[in-house]
C-alpha cells in the first residue's frame, strides 16, 4: 500500500509523458455480458450480485473467460453489491458481509488458477456508486438527494469489507456525481488501498451535468490512485475524458466504454449496441490510457480482440 501511495503522488506532482509510461494493461469486459452469454439473466435488484448467493461458478467461468481471452485484470461481482442491498433481498448483516467478501475470492481463485500460464493477473474489487442500490438508473443521473454523511455510510462499510478480502487493487467505477466523488476519495485514502476511479461522463461533463475539469481535480489530492478516468459511457466521450484526466491528476487513464445504447432501469438490460471502433483505443493510449477494456456490451470475444490490439499479438489462452 505503500509503494502505490508513493507512486500516486509521484505521478501527480511529476506527471509522466506518455513515452515513459508503462505498458498498457487490458482489462476485462461487462460482467453482466459474459454471464448474459452464459444464459443467464441478471436482472432485479441485485443485478450481477445475486449469483454470488446463487451460482457463485457462473461468476467464477465469467472471470476466466475473460482471462483467457487476454484480460490482465478481473474485476469482481460486486458492483452492485452492498450490505444494504442485500438486506433487502432478505439476508442478514453477517451473510452480506459474507457475500461481498465471496465476490473478490471468486476472482482471485480463478487468478491463481491461471497464474502458472499467465503471471502476474491482478483483481480489481468493484465498487459502484450509491445510485445503484436505489435500482432505478440513478447511478447514470447522479444527484441523489442524499447528504455526505449518508453517503459515507453507505461506501464505508462495503469498502472496508472489500479490502478485508484481499484484492489486489479497488475498482471504484460509474461514479455519476462530483460530491459522491469527494466523499469517496477521502475514504479511500483513509483505507490505504491501491485503486483506480473512473467516472461515467457524457460529453464534457459528469452525467450528473459537473464539468469534467471539476470532477477530476477533486481526485488530485487521493494519495492511493494509480488511475483515474471513464467507463460504462459511450465510446465517442472517452478521448476528452482520458485526455482531462490525464491534466486534472497527472495520472495513468483508465478507460473502458460501454457498447452504446440505452439503459433500462426496470428491465436491467440494454438496448441493441452498435459495433465497437477498435481505432479509437490508440488514440487513447497516446493520450495515457494505460488501463484499457470494456463495460457493459463487451464479452470476452470482444476483449480477445482488444488484447490483439494492444499488445499486437494474441494472448489470449488455449486451456482445456
Amino acid at each position: 500500500m505503500t509503494r502505490a501511495s508513493g507512486a500516486a503522488d509521484h505521478a501527480r506532482t511529476d506527471p509522466m509523458p506518455p513515452d515513459t509510461m508503462p505498458p498498457v494493461t487490458v482489462l476485462d469486459g461487462g460482467l453482466s455480458t459474459a454471464l448474459e452469454q452464459q444464459g443467464i439473466a441478471v436482472g432485479g435488484a441485485l443485478w450481477t450480485a445475486r449469483l454470488l448467493a446463487d451460482e457463485p461458478e457462473r461468476i467464477a467461468r465469467a472471470h476466466r473467460a475473460f482471462f483467457e481471452a487476454g484480460a490482465g485484470i478481473a474485476t469482481t461481482a460486486t458492483y452492485q453489491a452492498s450490505e444494504r442491498g442485500f438486506l433487502a433481498a432478505g439476508f442478514d448483516g453477517a451473510e452480506a458481509r459474507a457475500l461481498i467478501a465471496r465476490g473478490v475470492a471468486i476472482a482471485c481463485d480463478v487468478r491463481d488458477e491461471l497464474a502458472p500460464a499467465r503471471p502476474g493477473l491482478r483483481v480489481a474489487a468493484s465498487v459502484g456508486p450509491y445510485g445503484t442500490v436505489l435500482g432505478d438508473g440513478s447511478e447514470y443521473r447522479g444527484r441523489y438527494g442524499v447528504s455526505a454523511a449518508a453517503l459515507r455510510d453507505f461506501h464505508g462499510p462495503r469498502l472496508e469489507a472489500l479490502a478485508a478480502a484481499g484484492p489486489d487493487l479497488l475498482a471504484v467505477e460509474t461514479i455519476p456525481d462530483l460530491d459522491e466523488a469527494a466523499v469517496l476519495a477521502e475514504l479511500l485514502d483513509d483505507l490505504g488501498v491501491p485503486a483506480w476511479f473512473s467516472y461515467s461522463v457524457r460529453g464534457g461533463e459528469t452525467c450528473a451535468g459537473q464539468p469534467l475539469a471539476d470532477a477530476y481535480a477533486a481526485l488530485a489530492g487521493c494519495r492511493v490512485l494509480v488511475a483515474a478516468g471513464v467507463n460504462c459511457s459511450d465510446e465517442a466521450d472517452v478521448l476528452g475524458a482520458v485526455q482531462v484526466a490525464v491534466s486534472a491528476t497527472g495520472l495513468p487513464a483508465v478507460a473502458y466504454p460501454n457498447r452504446g445504447g440505452h439503459w433500462d432501469s426496470v428491465t436491467k438490460t440494454w438496448s441493441t449496441a452498435h459495433p465497437f471502433d477498435l481505432d479509437m483505443v490508440d488514440a487513447w493510449i497516446e493520450a495515457g490510457a494505460r488501463f484499457v477494456g470494456g463495460c457493459c456490451g463487451f464479452g470476452p470475444d470482444d476483449i480477445r480482440a482488444l488484447a490483439r490490439r494492444v499488445n499486437g499479438v494474441d494472448t489470449s489462452l488455449s486451456v482445456p
